[in-house]
């Protein structure tokens, strides 16, 4: 009996041994019996949602299975094809609404880990772009501003720029009548970081909560583009409209050429968050744009390009020139040509928060160009009307740079202006520019 059962079980395990060795090459050495499929979520928008404009789509996707990890999230908006989205465990997915006509679309998203999908997650928003401006008014207003993008974290600017976008905007709509609808704040990859910026992603910037109903995205090339072309598009429809452009990021330049930061025979140019944007890029992006009363703030490191200058508000070359500045346009840049700018990492660039201290203030009152543009603070009634101008907080940031002891090592910054409100020259361009 003993004899039989242990004959069985030599045969048993014979045929086991031969069965691995004629199928273990079929296998490889990733066999195993079972894989568990990821799984994919959305967290914004929610389901019977209302979206409009640029809608950042995200959501968190993940995998059972201790080898494996989620390689791609995929998603497709109606009929649209499947597309690649921006991350994996968290991802996101910028869908510029623009071009779509309004209605119900549903959204869809998936999973894989190299061998399978995960089932489809749906759902179903109302796409309602605004029709009109909701203020009466008609002005835009774009923030932009790429600051975390690097990977050494000596590089990186914090989260001021996105602090110092949402005080301006606030003010903006509190004070001169902007409508929500028409204000956008695209910055970084559109995500939130941990430790001001530096750390891992934390959240959408759609998925905070919000005093007012704006419109966030990130600060790629292609959100800013699509942004401008449609902010030009509905602005150029009325003839009184205004036009706010405010940027901020790192700027291209030698920090080690001190006398001309090597911009000599180059065009300023300032990052994106996945690309650069030259002077000249961003004039030929505002060609078509037919406001007649439009102020573009650059403030970056040796932007003065942007407003077709060097420094002590000299022109650049016929050759550099970006196009940017023309009639009924302010064009500020944050430093000249060929310095560098500075900012803090939880208030924002320097030149920034001066201007809007002396606009929201009200102490820019009276600030008018004096010499080589380097601003001078008149104190007579003549040149005070309780308002602020435009430019009377340019000439303020530039008097507190030249003349506060606290900012003494940020003096060669020297800021420029090309003033052409409301058209070229100097009899001309004599009316201020009130937001």
């Amino acid at each position: 009996m003993r004899t039989k059962l242990l004959i069985t079980v030599v045969a048993i395990i014979m045929i086991v041994v031969l069965l691995f060795s004629v199928f273990s090459g079929f296998f490889g050495s990733d066999f195993h019996l079972l894989n568990n499929k990821p799984v994919v979520s959305i967290s914004y928008p929610k389901n019977q949602a209302t979206v409009a404009s640029l809608v950042m789509i995200s959501g968190t996707a993940s995998d059972a299975d201790a080898a494996d990890i989620v390689e791609t999230v995929e998603i497709k908006i109606g009929d649209g094809d499947w597309t690649s989205v921006d991350g994996t465990n968290l991802w996101s997915y910028d869908w510029a609404t623009y071009s779509y006509e309004d209605g119900s679309y549903d959204i869809s998203v998936r999973s894989y880990d190299g061998k399978d999908y995960s089932d489809v997650k749906t759902i179903t928003v109302t796409l309602a772009n605004a029709q009109h401006v909701d203020s009466g008014s008609h002005k835009w207003a774009v923030f932009i501003a790429a600051a975390n993008f690097p990977t050494d974290n000596e590089s990186k600017l914090g989260n001021g720029g996105l602090n110092l976008a949402e005080d301006m905007v606030s003010f903006f709509i509190d004070t001169y009548d902007f409508a929500t609808s028409n204000i956008w704040i695209l910055f970084d990859d559109g995500w939130i970081r941990k430790d001001n910026g530096y750390g891992a992603r934390l959240k959408t910037l759609q998925e905070r909560s919000h005093e007012y109903a704006i419109t966030y995205g990130g600060a790629t090339k292609e959100n800013v583009m699509t942004t401008l072309d449609y902010v030009i598009s509905e602005s150029n429809k009325y003839e009184d409209s205004e036009v706010f452009l405010w940027i901020f990021s790192h700027g291209y330049g030698d920090s080690n050429n001190t006398k001309t930061g090597g911009k000599i025979f180059q065009s300023s140019e300032i990052f994106l968050w996945d690309d650069t944007l030259t002077d000249k890029e961003l004039g030929a992006l505002l060609v078509p744009l037919k406001s007649k009363k439009t102020c573009i703030i650059v403030d970056a490191c040796y932007s003065g390009g942007f407003a077709d200058k060097t420094i002590l508000n000299l022109h650049t070359s016929l050759l550099f020139r970006s196009g940017i500045p023309k009639n009924g346009r302010i064009v500020i840049s944050g430093s000249s040509k060929f310095r560098p700018g500075y900012a803090s990492t939880t208030e924002g660039p320097l030149f920034s928060i001066l201007w809007f201290q002396g606009l929201k203030t009200g102490d820019a009152d009276g600030c008018k160009p004096g010499l080589l543009h380097l601003g001078v603070l008149r104190n007579l009634r003549l040149f005070k009307n309780g308002e602020v101008s435009v430019e009377e907080a340019f000439y303020y940031a530039r008097i507190q740079l030249r003349t506060d002891e606290l900012l003494s090592e940020y003096r060669e910054m020297q800021p420029q202006i090309n003033d052409r409100y409301p058209r070229r020259g100097l009899l001309l361009s004599h009316k201020e520019m009130f937001l």
